[in-house]
């Protein structure tokens, strides 16, 4: 399942949001959520026009997040 691009944005920026209070880098959240580090980029500045649910799930659970935030 994927998601529309709007929502895509708002979540982009919810991330990196969350991800600055917890003091990570981009690549510590790639990291700890199993991606590359490209797609937490694409995501945070919107130019990510496609993400999977399970990509989702593992940054939600890599922040300490239930993934519902996010939807």
């Amino acid at each position: 399942v994927k998601l529309k691009k709007e929502v895509i944005i708002l979540n982009g920026k919810k991330i990196a949001e969350i991800r600055k209070k917890q003091k990570l880098s981009q690549e510590e959240l790639a990291d700890k959520a199993k991606v590359s580090r490209s797609i937490i980029s694409f995501l945070e500045t919107g130019k990510e026009k496609d993400i999977k649910i399970l990509t989702l799930t593992r940054i939600a659970k890599a922040l300490g997040c239930e993934v519902k935030i996010f939807l």
